[in-house]
């Protein structure tokens, strides 16, 4: 059977919190042995795009939208979603555009969802991030993959890299899937690899965000958020 070692949840340069070239993104991912990334910069799908340009077999575009009561992590998107709506109408225009659609550390008590939040949404989602190697305590994880056996829904993991030391420190081993529906299918096969990153790796983010308040980084230029036939969802 044809496997791919797929990490899920990953930033760039786009992302307000990352200072991650698509360039450096790619070369990493490649020497690391991953197949698959899915690029989920914060409401945003430019970092996607460009990285996907560089290395279209590789890249899978994504977004981590904030909704008002949390984060949902999408794959294959065709059309970025803003910041700031209801959870269901995040879901009901991606699922418009035909993408997977799961949930960002939902347990985290530091960035995850209210439990009412959260059932709300169950019978809309195809999957919950079960680990994240951003999480500060194993706990929020544990909680996390409890929360989705009793639910009977898939999980997910992701690394959350937003430094390229993170990248593939969280990733899903799994038959080769080419769309949300596959993926979908595929997970009930799926072999997570998966180790915490230091809780340090937050200090980079911060250090990110104030690099590009202050300007002392170079920031990407604006893309146009709608995939062409030159940049092709994948």
């Amino acid at each position: 059977m044809n496997t791919l070692r797929v990490e899920f949840h990953c930033h760039t340069i786009y992302s307000k919190d990352s200072l991650v070239r698509p360039q450096q993104l790619v070369e990493t991912a490649r020497r690391k042995g991953l197949d698959r990334l899915i690029v989920t910069d914060h409401n945003s799908i430019g970092g996607a795009l460009e990285t996907q340009r560089l290395a279209p077999e590789l890249v899978i575009i994504g977004e981590e939208i904030l909704t008002t009561h949390g984060e949902l992590l999408a794959a294959f998107v065709r059309e970025e979603i803003p910041a700031g709506l209801e959870p269901l109408e995040v879901i009901r225009r991606l699922k418009a555009q035909g993408a997977f659609i799961g949930v960002s550390h939902p347990l985290d008590p530091l960035r995850g969802w209210k439990r009412e939040h959260l059932l709300e949404i169950l019978p809309h989602v195809d999957a919950l991030e079960v680990f994240n190697a951003r999480c500060v305590d194993m706990r929020y994880n544990d909680a996390a993959r409890a929360f989705a056996l009793e639910h009977g829904l898939p999980g997910i993991v992701g690394s959350d890299a937003h430094t390229l030391m993170e990248l593939g420190r969280a990733t899903l081993t799994l038959p080769a899937f080419h769309n949300a529906e596959s993926l979908r299918n595929a997970l009930p096969a799926a072999t997570p690899q998966v180790r915490l990153s230091s809780p340090l790796v937050h200090l980079a983010s911060r250090w990110a965000v104030f690099a590009k308040k202050h300007r002392l980084v170079q920031q990407p230029p604006q893309l146009n958020a709608t995939p062409t036939e030159e940049n092709p969802v994948r």
